[in-house]
């Protein structure tokens, strides 16, 4: 009975469940999550900076993030770069940084919202669909060569799907936790 390497199919999958949980992590609930401000550059000493690399982000309270800037000479820079990152929450400058607060979600952003979840789901399910396809393909190829038998193929095909299947269910969680996170 020969063995097969599920080293690259697992690689993949791991980096399609990351990417999904960094594009939810994105994605703007009711709560002050201080992810979605990842992808904020700061203009600051001349060029663009990532927010992270100028100030330290904490949560506040429930609805509010404080954004202390490492030097206080750029909170007007980072309150307009937070502003013009169009993220539906709103900034103000005080005597210690920037404050940033999340409006209540309506009903109708928040079916949006999980709409936009649906489809990033459906992308990383798609990657997983590629990846198998991919991993299949180089089984059988495998089989033709020479070095695994028929029986060898049936029983990786059958390791191969309830891997698919583990693997859908993660992404799965990872969509229903994000959809309850948006619903409370």
């Amino acid at each position: 009975m020969a063995n097969y390497d599920f080293k690259t199919f697992d690689t993949k999958v791991a980096a399609a469940k990351e990417w999904l949980q960094k594009e939810y992590r994105g994605l703007r609930t009711g709560r002050a999550a201080p992810a979605i401000l990842d992808s904020i550059s700061v203009s600051a000493y001349g060029s663009m900076m990532p927010l992270k690399q100028v100030a330290s982000i904490g949560i506040e309270d429930a609805r509010s993030l404080r954004v202390t800037p490492f030097d206080a000479s750029l909170s007007k820079d980072i309150e307009r770069a937070i502003a013009n990152a169009s993220l539906g929450v709103g900034t103000a400058a005080d005597s210690s940084g920037v404050r940033v607060t999340f409006p209540e979600l309506t009903a109708e952003r928040r079916e949006q919202l999980i709409k936009v979840a649906k489809g990033k789901l459906e992308e990383a399910r798609t990657t997983v669909r590629q990846v198998r396809e991919e991993t299949w393909k180089d089984i059988q190829a495998k089989e033709k060569e020479g070095t695994l038998t028929e029986d060898d193929r049936f029983r990786l095909k059958d390791e191969l799907q309830k891997r698919v299947d583990k693997t859908n269910e993660d992404l799965e969680k990872t969509f229903e936790g994000k959809e309850a996170e948006m619903s409370a």
